[in-house]
């Protein structure tokens, strides 16, 4: 079926729920006005549906390949990925100094949900040079920015990220590249980099990765790591891409899903490559595209579910089976109950998880514009939320959109399964979910929970703001914020790392099923207490909230009872 990306929804949250008219009245971003903010979703809602949507099934049933050390990749990726470029998409957020729009990031969380419904295989390219290009704005020397950033905002060049070793995935300080000083300003590096995400194709001019690496001097574990730039081709003297350098791609992942983004194991011989930003500070650079990549994850995950609704949505007022006693029923399973039940859960978690994101971008403008900690902190405290509950979102709601197809979904010529394949592998890179939750029970909550309860203080008084209209289930979200507010209290007081660890996986979910009650109260607000939008906060508020308890009380447990049983005791 046709996608059609969802511009109303989008629209509607940032006018009444996610306040950006307040990033828009600031000076850095005077010039999102709602004219602009219409062309660039219309404009965007184009190009994925007209471009990249027909590409979802070709990319995976044409995977990208390797021939001769080439990628070769699917049909039509490479006239998709040029109209993106072409259309200023990549550098949406990127400062005008260098070509870009220097519109703000909620617009361009809005345009990659699109991009990322439409064809997540591809979405993931410009995905992870918008990263590169934040972290060489914010970490690199005046004459790198000059050489890179107009390249890289362009579309004419793209980036990646190589992080992870083959003996180091999540324990980033175990990584064994090297990197030895050349005498001219340049490194030789040298090691083997897994799971790099479009580490080469075959449409654009050269490829720059971001290449974690030790120098001689360096200490053990993440102290000791440096950032390097190290391009496929050397830039020659007038910034063009030049001779190639000594690195290549040596092999392909065979992969669940995504089989139209190539991943890639990399092998640097001694290749050249330019410190990006301070020695032995690599990890913070790094951090900047990571956390940048992180919130863009977690939209990867609504947008594959954006997409799997659309279609189960489509097929269930097609298929005709059984009988449903409902007046006016048309003798499709669209009648069932038990599929309603599952359609409406779609549209809810997929529109609390958009509007999560959405907030969170919304939030990183403010903290750009005004420099303000507590908008920094916000970001902080939100960013592993939108990630964790986003990617959930994806694979939740995916896996519903096979079950409406019933046997048919899990049937290949459907695409039903697709949508599940691709997005599943979006909890587990840049930081599995489970480390994104101990990192909000443990850095986010370092500061005694402020930034937790700044945000609870507000969804209370958005409550107290519905009450007069929708007493009922604003009683409901303030009551759940209060349970919340006692699980953060409970957590902060806890002295044992382990005893917040082993909670902090449903303390997420805790707080993302109140954060999603929040959005959802005020469409509901918005909209005037009656109508679809309001009809589906009540669906979302009286049955899925509730599962938020459950997630407190686990989140209260501590880390005893996971000790209790011994791996002998497991393997009987």
């Amino acid at each position: 079926m046709p996608y059609r990306a969802p511009i109303r929804d989008l629209r509607f949250l940032l006018d009444h729920v996610v306040d950006f008219g307040q990033v828009a009245a600031t000076q850095r971003f005077a010039e999102a006005t709602p004219e602009t903010v219409e062309v660039i979703l219309t404009e965007a809602a184009r190009l994925c549906e007209e471009v990249m949507a027909p590409l979802q099934r070709v990319g995976d049933t044409d995977p990208a390949r390797l021939e001769n050390g080439v990628v070769r990749t699917p049909n039509g990726f490479g006239e998709a990925y040029r109209a993106i470029a072409e259309g200023g998409w990549i550098g949406i957020s990127a400062d005008p100094e260098h070509g870009g729009m220097g519109l703000p990031q909620t617009l361009t969380t809005a345009v990659n949900e699109m991009m990322s419904s439409a064809c997540l295989a591809l979405q993931l390219n410009p995905l992870m040079t918008q990263g590169q290009i934040e972290a060489l704005e914010r970490h690199a020397d005046d004459a790198m920015r000059e050489v890179y950033l107009p390249k890289l905002v362009s579309g004419a060049w793209c980036g990646t990220m190589n992080l992870t070793e083959p003996h180091a995935g999540s324990d980033v300080g175990a990584l064994r590249t090297r990197a030895e000083p050349k005498g001219d300003g340049t490194y030789a590096i040298t090691g083997q980099k897994v799971y790099i995400t479009w580490a080469d194709n075959d449409f654009s001019d050269n490829v720059c990765h971001l290449v974690l690496a030790r120098l001689p001097d360096a200490q053990s574990g993440t102290r000791g790591i440096s950032l390097f730039m190290v391009p496929k081709r050397l830039p020659d003297a007038s910034g063009e891409a030049g001779v190639a350098n000594t690195l290549r791609v040596v092999s392909l992942e065979h992969k669940m899903g995504l089989h139209g983004s190539p991943t890639a194991v990399m092998e640097y011989d001694c290749a050249t490559g330019w410190l990006v930003g301070e020695p032995h500070r690599g990890m913070a650079a790094m951090f900047t595209m990571m956390n940048n990549a992180r919130l863009g994850v977690g939209v990867q995950g609504i947008g594959a579910a954006e997409g799997a609704y659309q279609h189960a949505l489509a097929y269930a007022q097609d298929r005709i089976q059984g009988r449903a006693s409902r007046d006016g029923a048309t003798g499709t399973i669209f009648d069932h109950a038990d599929v309603r039940r599952m359609l409406t859960t779609m549209k809810a978690e997929t529109q609390a998880a958009r509007a999560l994101a959405l907030s969170c971008a919304a939030a990183a403008d403010m903290a750009t514009a005004t420099g303000a900690a507590e908008w920094k902190a916000r970001v902080a405290l939100l960013t592993p939320i939108v990630k964790v509950f986003g990617t959930e979102t994806g694979m939740r709601v995916a896996e519903l959109g096979v079950q409406v197809h019933g046997g048919m979904g899990y049937i290949e010529e459907t695409g039903a399964t697709q949508y599940y394949r691709d997005v599943r592998v979006t909890a587990i890179y840049e930081g599995t979910n489970g480390i994104q939750a101990m990192d909000l029970v443990g850095r986010k909550l370092a500061d005694g929970g402020e930034a937790a309860f700044r945000l609870l203080d507000e969804i209370e008084a958005g409550a107290e703001v519905a009450r007069s209209m929708l007493p009922e289930l604003a009683q409901e979200v303030w009551e759940a914020a209060e349970m919340l507010r006692e699980t953060v209290e409970w957590l902060v007081a806890r002295p044992d790392p382990d005893d917040r660890f082993a909670g902090a996986f449903p303390f997420l979910h805790a707080f993302a099923r109140v954060l999603g009650s929040h959005f959802h109260l005020k469409a509901a607000v918005a909209e005037g207490g009656a109508g679809p939008r309001t009809a589906l906060a009540a669906f979302y508020i009286r049955r899925l909230l509730p599962e938020h308890a459950a997630h407190c009380a686990h989140a209260r447990e501590g880390a005893e009872g996971l000790y209790a049983l011994t791996a002998d005791d497991l393997a009987a």
